[in-house]
Protein backbone atom coordinates (compact mmCIF):
# COMPACT_ATOMS: atom_id res chain seq x y z
CA UNK A 1 0.00 0.00 0.00
CA UNK A 2 1.28 3.58 -0.63
CA UNK A 3 3.16 5.26 2.04
CA UNK A 4 0.87 8.60 2.41
CA UNK A 5 2.47 11.96 4.42
CA UNK A 6 -0.17 14.44 5.84
CA UNK A 7 0.77 17.85 5.66
CA UNK A 8 -0.89 20.24 8.03
CA UNK A 9 1.35 23.26 8.62
CA UNK A 10 -0.28 26.75 8.79
CA UNK A 11 3.40 27.77 7.08
CA UNK A 12 2.16 25.86 4.03
CA UNK A 13 -1.13 27.13 3.67
CA UNK A 14 -0.39 30.52 4.05
CA UNK A 15 2.63 30.16 0.93
CA UNK A 16 -0.05 28.74 -1.12
CA UNK A 17 1.93 30.52 -4.27
CA UNK A 18 4.86 28.53 -3.46
CA UNK A 19 5.99 24.98 -5.33
CA UNK A 20 6.48 22.35 -3.48
CA UNK A 21 9.51 20.38 -4.29
CA UNK A 22 9.02 17.12 -1.93
CA UNK A 23 5.93 16.38 -4.29
CA UNK A 24 7.28 13.75 -6.95
CA UNK A 25 5.06 13.98 -9.92
CA UNK A 26 5.17 11.02 -12.77
CA UNK A 27 3.58 12.86 -15.93
CA UNK A 28 2.41 9.90 -18.26
CA UNK A 29 5.32 7.26 -17.37
CA UNK A 30 5.11 4.90 -19.80
CA UNK A 31 1.00 6.11 -20.47
CA UNK A 32 -0.52 4.22 -17.94
CA UNK A 33 -2.88 6.12 -16.94
CA UNK A 34 -3.82 7.06 -12.76
CA UNK A 35 -6.18 4.68 -11.83
CA UNK A 36 -8.64 6.63 -9.36
CA UNK A 37 -11.97 5.48 -7.68
CA UNK A 38 -14.18 7.07 -6.07
CA UNK A 39 -16.90 5.56 -3.58
CA UNK A 40 -19.68 6.81 -1.71
CA UNK A 41 -19.70 7.60 1.66
CA UNK A 42 -18.62 5.42 4.43
CA UNK A 43 -21.09 4.71 7.41
CA UNK A 44 -19.62 1.76 9.16
CA UNK A 45 -19.58 1.00 12.68
CA UNK A 46 -19.15 -2.98 12.53
CA UNK A 47 -16.53 -4.76 10.34
CA UNK A 48 -18.25 -5.96 7.40
CA UNK A 49 -15.86 -9.06 7.40
CA UNK A 50 -16.75 -10.72 10.68
CA UNK A 51 -20.33 -10.76 9.30
CA UNK A 52 -20.40 -12.70 6.29
CA UNK A 53 -20.24 -10.21 3.82
CA UNK A 54 -20.35 -11.87 0.41
CA UNK A 55 -19.20 -8.13 -1.03
CA UNK A 56 -16.20 -8.69 -0.02
CA UNK A 57 -14.05 -10.60 -2.72
CA UNK A 58 -16.34 -8.67 -5.46
CA UNK A 59 -15.01 -5.43 -4.37
CA UNK A 60 -11.74 -6.39 -3.99
CA UNK A 61 -11.63 -7.58 -7.42
CA UNK A 62 -13.36 -4.18 -8.83
CA UNK A 63 -10.70 -2.21 -6.43
CA UNK A 64 -7.13 -4.13 -7.57
CA UNK A 65 -5.39 -2.24 -8.93
CA UNK A 66 -6.64 1.28 -8.61
CA UNK A 67 -3.63 3.43 -7.92
CA UNK A 68 -6.46 5.83 -5.51
CA UNK A 69 -9.49 4.67 -3.58
CA UNK A 70 -11.33 6.90 -2.15
CA UNK A 71 -14.48 7.55 0.48
CA UNK A 72 -15.56 9.35 3.35
CA UNK A 73 -14.61 7.91 6.82
CA UNK A 74 -17.99 9.00 8.40
CA UNK A 75 -18.06 7.08 11.59
CA UNK A 76 -15.10 8.56 14.45
CA UNK A 77 -13.07 5.85 15.89
CA UNK A 78 -13.32 4.87 19.38
CA UNK A 79 -9.59 4.63 21.32
CA UNK A 80 -7.83 5.61 24.15
CA UNK A 81 -8.05 9.03 22.94
CA UNK A 82 -11.45 9.65 22.76
CA UNK A 83 -14.07 11.43 24.47
CA UNK A 84 -17.47 11.28 25.55
CA UNK A 85 -20.53 11.06 23.33
CA UNK A 86 -21.68 14.58 22.25
CA UNK A 87 -25.42 12.45 21.38
CA UNK A 88 -28.15 12.29 23.52
CA UNK A 89 -27.94 8.50 24.69
CA UNK A 90 -28.89 5.47 22.77
CA UNK A 91 -28.89 8.47 19.80
CA UNK A 92 -29.37 6.37 16.64
CA UNK A 93 -27.48 8.74 14.73
CA UNK A 94 -24.46 8.36 17.03
CA UNK A 95 -21.96 6.55 14.58
CA UNK A 96 -18.99 4.98 15.84
CA UNK A 97 -16.55 2.56 15.80
CA UNK A 98 -13.66 0.29 16.50
CA UNK A 99 -10.25 0.68 14.49
CA UNK A 100 -11.22 -3.03 12.98
CA UNK A 101 -13.97 -1.05 10.68
CA UNK A 102 -10.54 1.26 8.96
CA UNK A 103 -9.23 -2.29 8.78
CA UNK A 104 -12.34 -3.53 6.93
CA UNK A 105 -12.00 -0.86 4.57
CA UNK A 106 -7.98 -1.18 3.22
CA UNK A 107 -9.12 -5.05 3.05
CA UNK A 108 -11.04 -3.87 0.50
CA UNK A 109 -8.50 -1.25 -0.94
CA UNK A 110 -9.09 1.77 0.41
CA UNK A 111 -5.55 3.87 0.92
CA UNK A 112 -7.58 7.60 1.11
CA UNK A 113 -10.17 9.20 3.30
CA UNK A 114 -11.85 12.23 4.35
CA UNK A 115 -12.66 12.86 8.21
CA UNK A 116 -14.72 15.86 7.12
CA UNK A 117 -18.62 15.34 8.38
CA UNK A 118 -21.12 15.89 10.91
CA UNK A 119 -20.18 12.64 12.95
CA UNK A 120 -16.68 13.52 13.21
CA UNK A 121 -17.02 14.91 16.74
CA UNK A 122 -19.54 12.20 17.86
CA UNK A 123 -17.05 11.27 20.76
CA UNK A 124 -16.17 15.23 21.64
CA UNK A 125 -12.95 16.39 20.48
CA UNK A 126 -10.97 13.48 21.54
CA UNK A 127 -13.17 11.65 18.87
CA UNK A 128 -11.58 13.66 16.19
CA UNK A 129 -7.46 12.98 17.92
CA UNK A 130 -8.73 9.14 18.04
CA UNK A 131 -9.61 8.98 14.73
CA UNK A 132 -6.52 10.50 13.24
CA UNK A 133 -4.46 8.30 15.59
CA UNK A 134 -6.24 5.14 13.98
CA UNK A 135 -5.74 6.86 10.22
CA UNK A 136 -1.79 7.51 10.98
CA UNK A 137 -1.01 4.38 12.60
CA UNK A 138 -2.57 2.34 9.46
CA UNK A 139 -0.73 4.75 7.37
CA UNK A 140 -4.19 5.84 5.93
CA UNK A 141 -3.91 9.15 3.85
CA UNK A 142 -6.63 11.55 4.83
CA UNK A 143 -7.89 15.09 5.28
CA UNK A 144 -10.43 17.72 6.34
CA UNK A 145 -9.97 17.37 10.56
CA UNK A 146 -7.09 18.07 12.37
CA UNK A 147 -5.32 19.09 15.58
CA UNK A 148 -5.74 23.01 14.50
CA UNK A 149 -7.56 24.89 11.84
CA UNK A 150 -4.51 24.91 9.28
CA UNK A 151 -3.97 21.04 9.94
CA UNK A 152 -7.60 20.28 9.07
CA UNK A 153 -7.78 22.53 6.27
CA UNK A 154 -4.56 21.39 4.57
CA UNK A 155 -4.11 18.92 1.75
CA UNK A 156 -3.69 15.20 2.79
CA UNK A 157 -1.53 13.79 0.35
CA UNK A 158 -1.07 9.51 -0.80
CA UNK A 159 2.38 9.15 -2.87
CA UNK A 160 2.67 5.89 -5.28
CA UNK A 161 2.04 6.58 -8.96
CA UNK A 162 2.66 10.34 -8.45
CA UNK A 163 0.65 12.02 -6.22
CA UNK A 164 -2.53 12.71 -5.39
CA UNK A 165 -3.66 14.84 -2.95
CA UNK A 166 -7.03 15.33 -0.99
CA UNK A 167 -8.51 18.29 0.15
CA UNK A 168 -11.69 18.25 2.49
CA UNK A 169 -14.56 20.45 3.98
CA UNK A 170 -17.70 19.80 5.46
CA UNK A 171 -20.38 22.49 5.57
CA UNK A 172 -23.37 22.39 7.24
CA UNK A 173 -24.51 20.33 10.67
CA UNK A 174 -21.40 21.13 12.05
CA UNK A 175 -21.93 21.59 15.99
CA UNK A 176 -20.93 24.31 18.09
CA UNK A 177 -17.33 22.99 19.47
CA UNK A 178 -17.09 20.81 16.10
CA UNK A 179 -15.06 22.97 14.12
CA UNK A 180 -11.35 23.47 13.72
CA UNK A 181 -9.90 26.84 15.37
CA UNK A 182 -6.53 28.49 15.49
CA UNK A 183 -6.14 26.15 18.93
CA UNK A 184 -8.57 23.60 18.71
CA UNK A 185 -8.72 20.16 17.13
CA UNK A 186 -12.12 19.57 14.58
CA UNK A 187 -13.61 19.72 11.01
CA UNK A 188 -12.57 22.14 8.49
CA UNK A 189 -15.38 23.97 8.01
CA UNK A 190 -17.27 25.85 5.27
CA UNK A 191 -20.15 28.09 6.96
CA UNK A 192 -22.82 30.56 5.52
CA UNK A 193 -23.76 33.82 5.87
CA UNK A 194 -27.19 35.07 6.73
CA UNK A 195 -27.72 35.33 2.93
CA UNK A 196 -27.31 31.87 2.30
CA UNK A 197 -23.83 32.13 0.32
CA UNK A 198 -20.49 30.29 2.09
CA UNK A 199 -18.16 32.85 3.66
CA UNK A 200 -15.46 34.25 1.44
CA UNK A 201 -12.96 33.42 3.87
CA UNK A 202 -13.58 29.87 3.90
CA UNK A 203 -13.78 29.46 0.86
CA UNK A 204 -10.70 30.53 0.11
CA UNK A 205 -8.77 28.74 2.46
CA UNK A 206 -10.43 25.64 0.80
CA UNK A 207 -9.04 26.85 -2.35
CA UNK A 208 -5.87 27.87 -1.48
CA UNK A 209 -5.32 23.99 0.09
CA UNK A 210 -5.84 22.66 -3.51
CA UNK A 211 -4.03 25.92 -5.12
CA UNK A 212 -0.86 24.65 -2.80
CA UNK A 213 -1.59 20.88 -3.66
CA UNK A 214 -2.26 21.74 -7.39
CA UNK A 215 1.41 23.63 -7.33
CA UNK A 216 3.48 20.62 -6.12
CA UNK A 217 2.34 18.78 -9.56
CA UNK A 218 0.08 17.13 -7.30
CA UNK A 219 -3.73 15.58 -9.07
CA UNK A 220 -5.75 16.59 -6.79
CA UNK A 221 -9.13 15.57 -5.48
CA UNK A 222 -12.11 18.49 -3.93
CA UNK A 223 -14.06 17.02 -1.94
CA UNK A 224 -17.40 18.38 0.10
CA UNK A 225 -19.21 16.77 2.57
CA UNK A 226 -22.60 18.91 2.74
CA UNK A 227 -25.50 19.34 4.96
CA UNK A 228 -27.26 22.17 3.34
CA UNK A 229 -29.55 20.29 1.21
CA UNK A 230 -31.97 20.88 -0.96
CA UNK A 231 -36.16 20.67 -0.71
CA UNK A 232 -35.31 17.57 -2.36
CA UNK A 233 -32.50 16.19 -1.73
CA UNK A 234 -31.47 14.94 -4.97
CA UNK A 235 -31.84 18.37 -5.87
CA UNK A 236 -27.65 19.98 -6.38
CA UNK A 237 -27.74 23.63 -4.76
CA UNK A 238 -26.59 26.45 -6.72
CA UNK A 239 -23.45 27.65 -4.34
CA UNK A 240 -22.12 23.53 -4.28
CA UNK A 241 -22.18 23.77 -8.45
CA UNK A 242 -19.91 26.98 -8.24
CA UNK A 243 -17.99 25.85 -5.36
CA UNK A 244 -16.83 22.58 -7.20
CA UNK A 245 -16.06 24.68 -10.78
CA UNK A 246 -13.74 26.94 -8.58
CA UNK A 247 -11.54 23.86 -7.27
CA UNK A 248 -11.03 22.95 -10.76
CA UNK A 249 -9.87 27.07 -11.77
CA UNK A 250 -7.47 26.66 -9.20
CA UNK A 251 -6.37 23.60 -9.92
CA UNK A 252 -8.16 20.18 -8.95
CA UNK A 253 -9.04 17.25 -11.24
CA UNK A 254 -12.07 16.36 -10.23
CA UNK A 255 -14.71 17.57 -7.70
CA UNK A 256 -16.63 14.91 -5.02
CA UNK A 257 -19.53 15.41 -3.14
CA UNK A 258 -21.38 13.54 -0.31
CA UNK A 259 -23.66 13.83 2.55
CA UNK A 260 -27.26 13.41 1.08
CA UNK A 261 -27.71 9.84 1.39
CA UNK A 262 -29.17 9.89 -2.22
CA UNK A 263 -27.33 9.91 -5.70
CA UNK A 264 -26.92 13.54 -7.20
CA UNK A 265 -26.37 14.42 -10.52
CA UNK A 266 -22.68 14.57 -12.97
CA UNK A 267 -22.04 17.63 -14.78
CA UNK A 268 -18.83 18.70 -16.31
CA UNK A 269 -16.77 21.65 -16.24
CA UNK A 270 -13.34 22.50 -18.32
CA UNK A 271 -12.98 18.63 -19.59
CA UNK A 272 -13.56 17.76 -15.08
CA UNK A 273 -15.62 15.36 -13.80
CA UNK A 274 -18.00 16.62 -10.77
CA UNK A 275 -19.99 14.23 -8.60
CA UNK A 276 -22.24 16.36 -6.75
CA UNK A 277 -23.30 13.26 -4.74
CA UNK A 278 -22.12 9.49 -4.97
CA UNK A 279 -24.70 8.43 -2.08
CA UNK A 280 -23.68 5.41 0.23
CA UNK A 281 -21.17 3.10 -0.26
CA UNK A 282 -21.89 1.68 3.19
CA UNK A 283 -24.84 3.09 5.09
CA UNK A 284 -25.32 1.31 8.70
CA UNK A 285 -28.21 3.53 9.18
CA UNK A 286 -30.26 2.69 12.79
CA UNK A 287 -32.64 4.58 11.70
CA UNK A 288 -36.34 3.22 11.48
CA UNK A 289 -37.21 1.66 7.99
CA UNK A 290 -39.34 4.13 6.55
CA UNK A 291 -36.49 6.94 7.13
CA UNK A 292 -35.37 6.97 4.24
CA UNK A 293 -36.65 5.85 0.00
CA UNK A 294 -35.00 3.31 -1.79
CA UNK A 295 -32.84 5.93 -3.07
CA UNK A 296 -30.67 5.73 -0.27
CA UNK A 297 -29.89 2.25 -0.86
CA UNK A 298 -28.09 2.60 -4.07
CA UNK A 299 -24.85 4.14 -5.02
CA UNK A 300 -22.14 3.96 -7.78
CA UNK A 301 -18.22 4.36 -7.61
CA UNK A 302 -16.95 6.63 -10.17
CA UNK A 303 -13.34 5.18 -12.01
CA UNK A 304 -11.10 7.77 -13.38
CA UNK A 305 -8.81 6.98 -15.65
CA UNK A 306 -6.47 9.84 -16.23
CA UNK A 307 -3.66 10.71 -18.77
CA UNK A 308 -2.27 14.08 -19.66
CA UNK A 309 -4.61 15.97 -18.15
CA UNK A 310 -7.39 13.50 -20.24
CA UNK A 311 -10.01 11.73 -17.76
CA UNK A 312 -12.03 8.74 -19.06
CA UNK A 313 -14.80 7.67 -16.63
CA UNK A 314 -16.52 4.84 -15.83
CA UNK A 315 -19.14 4.22 -13.19
CA UNK A 316 -19.99 0.86 -11.87
CA UNK A 317 -23.57 1.04 -9.73
CA UNK A 318 -23.81 -0.33 -6.69
CA UNK A 319 -26.65 -1.94 -4.53
CA UNK A 320 -26.73 -1.71 -0.67
CA UNK A 321 -28.75 -4.05 1.56
CA UNK A 322 -31.59 -2.14 3.18
CA UNK A 323 -33.01 -5.20 4.90
CA UNK A 324 -29.82 -6.21 6.74
CA UNK A 325 -29.28 -8.81 9.11
CA UNK A 326 -28.53 -9.39 12.51
CA UNK A 327 -25.02 -9.64 13.98
CA UNK A 328 -23.84 -10.13 17.77
CA UNK A 329 -27.35 -8.46 19.17
CA UNK A 330 -27.30 -5.73 15.97
CA UNK A 331 -28.85 -5.17 13.22
CA UNK A 332 -26.61 -4.05 10.60
CA UNK A 333 -27.98 -3.07 7.15
CA UNK A 334 -26.38 -0.97 4.29
CA UNK A 335 -23.76 -3.20 2.80
CA UNK A 336 -23.13 -3.16 -0.47
CA UNK A 337 -22.98 -5.15 -3.23
CA UNK A 338 -22.31 -4.95 -7.06
CA UNK A 339 -25.66 -4.07 -8.46
CA UNK A 340 -27.57 -6.34 -11.18
CA UNK A 341 -29.96 -6.46 -13.16
CA UNK A 342 -32.62 -3.87 -13.00
CA UNK A 343 -30.76 -2.46 -10.29
CA UNK A 344 -28.34 -1.16 -12.75
CA UNK A 345 -30.97 0.35 -14.87
CA UNK A 346 -32.21 2.05 -11.90
CA UNK A 347 -28.97 4.00 -10.86
CA UNK A 348 -28.22 4.49 -14.51
CA UNK A 349 -31.78 6.03 -15.24
CA UNK A 350 -31.78 7.95 -12.00
CA UNK A 351 -27.94 9.06 -12.30
CA UNK A 352 -28.63 10.33 -16.18
CA UNK A 353 -32.24 12.15 -15.02
CA UNK A 354 -30.46 13.98 -12.17
CA UNK A 355 -27.20 14.99 -14.53
CA UNK A 356 -29.34 16.24 -17.25
CA UNK A 357 -31.20 18.44 -14.93
CA UNK A 358 -27.65 20.75 -14.85
CA UNK A 359 -27.60 20.96 -17.89
CA UNK A 360 -26.25 19.29 -20.64
CA UNK A 361 -22.79 18.45 -20.52
CA UNK A 362 -22.50 14.85 -19.52
CA UNK A 363 -23.20 11.87 -22.41
CA UNK A 364 -23.92 8.90 -21.09
CA UNK A 365 -23.07 5.86 -23.63
CA UNK A 366 -26.12 3.79 -23.75
CA UNK A 367 -24.63 0.48 -24.28
CA UNK A 368 -23.56 -0.83 -20.57
CA UNK A 369 -20.16 -2.35 -20.31
CA UNK A 370 -19.00 -5.91 -19.38
CA UNK A 371 -15.46 -5.97 -17.80
CA UNK A 372 -14.35 -8.94 -15.56
CA UNK A 373 -18.30 -9.96 -15.04
CA UNK A 374 -18.81 -6.19 -13.78
CA UNK A 375 -21.30 -3.98 -15.30
CA UNK A 376 -20.35 -0.43 -16.18
CA UNK A 377 -21.31 2.73 -17.98
CA UNK A 378 -18.89 5.15 -19.76
CA UNK A 379 -19.74 9.28 -19.32
CA UNK A 380 -17.51 11.81 -21.05
CA UNK A 381 -18.22 15.63 -21.87
CA UNK A 382 -21.10 16.17 -24.45
CA UNK A 383 -19.13 18.39 -27.00
CA UNK A 384 -21.29 20.41 -29.19
CA UNK A 385 -21.17 19.48 -32.31
CA UNK A 386 -18.27 21.37 -34.55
Amino acid sequence: MPACLTVPTRRHLLGAGISIAFLPVVAGAGKRPLRISLLGQSLIKTDLRATGWKGLAEFRRVLKGRDVVFTDLETVIAGPLAGKSTRPAGSEVLHVGDPSVIDCLQAIGVNIVATSNNHAWDLDTGGILSTIDALRTRQLAFAGTGSDLAAASAPGFLRGRGTVALVAAAAGAIREGAAATGSRPGVNELRRAADGALLPLDVERYLAAIRLAAAGGATVIAYLHSHYWEPRKSDTPGWQRELARQAIDVGAATFVAHGVPELQGIEYYRGAPLFHGLSSFIFQSEKADDAYGPEAWQSAIAELDIIDDVVETRLIPVQLDAGGLHHEGRRVRGSPRLATGSSVDEVVERLSRLSMALGSSVRFETAKQRRQGVTSVGISPNLPPS
